[in-house]
């Protein structure tokens, strides 16, 4: 596709770079970073009016100003009706961008399991829900393992394979922050695990704490070396989209074990 300079950008188009903005470093928003000349190929453009975008949006990122960051001055009304939009309903903003980058990225469309199996009943409605379930999972574990630099936040844990992205209120119990990036949390599956049944938490400076019920193990080598060397320590905090504190005190209330 011949890349086109000056034309009007589209919402569709928008939300696709928001996409990528939540999935790729700060270090990589330039035109020479292989996943903005991917998708300025996929749509026509060039590598500098991509990497321009995303610049822009990193402008409108609270978080970023706090850190000092400004990116490009000159957004939009739209790339702020984008960014709204994103962040008042993550989940269904997660599943519109992933299905619009499958139709500029065809070769990454997912599969409608089960799609012909009753393509008239309640076989391909719960289908096309249990797809729509798999666009937002992945687009939250891409964005909160990139937030991340793929790095458990307790134990620097590098493994991909090994990683999950936690959520810090769950899922099925709070589906309103479901997919919203501060809501993760990138975890080895240990501290998955134990984060999910409230053996350990993290109080308001980010700090590991250990439940009783841990504690009571700590005589095991394999927790003592797994647990008690993070105790008290903070977390690695993301790139982007850092926790919220509110959410820490959620989990505590709600799901942590305690002393």
């Amino acid at each position: 596709m011949t890349a086109a300079r000056g034309k009007p950008w589209t919402r569709d188009e928008l939300i696709v770079v928001m996409n990528l903005y939540c999935r790729i470093p700060f270090g990589r928003q330039d035109s020479g970073s292989p996943e903005v000349i991917e998708l300025a190929s996929a749509l026509g453009r060039t590598p500098g009016s991509v990497a321009m975008k995303l610049n822009n949006l990193t402008s409108l990122d609270p978080q970023e100003a706090a850190r000092g960051v400004k990116g490009l001055r000159g957004a939009s009304r739209l790339d702020r009706s984008v960014w709204d939009e994103f962040h008042a309903d993550w989940e269904a903003l997660a599943i519109e961008s992933e299905q619009l980058r499958e139709q500029v990225h065809p070769s990454q469309q997912t599969a409608m399991a089960g799609e012909d199996q009753d393509p008239a009943g309640q076989g391909h409605l719960e289908a096309e829900r249990a797809v729509k379930v798999r666009l937002a999972q992945r687009f939250f574990r891409r964005m909160v393992l990139t937030a991340y630099h793929c790095e458990c936040c307790v134990s620097g844990n590098p493994v991909a394979e090994l990683l999950v992205a936690s959520h810090i209120l769950p899922w099925a119990s709070y589906p309103e922050h479901r997919v919203d990036p501060r809501n993760g949390l990138c975890l080895s599956r240990l501290h998955d695990g134990a984060f999910d049944q409230g053996l350990i938490a993290f109080d308001d400076d980010y700090r590991l704490l250990l439940s009783k019920r841990l504690r009571d193990y700590l005589t095991s080598q394999a927790i003592r070396d797994n647990f008690a060397p993070y105790e008290g320590k903070a977390l690695d905090l993301p790139e982007k989209f850092c926790p919220d504190r509110r959410f820490l005190a959620e989990h505590r209330e709600a799901i942590f074990v305690g002393c």
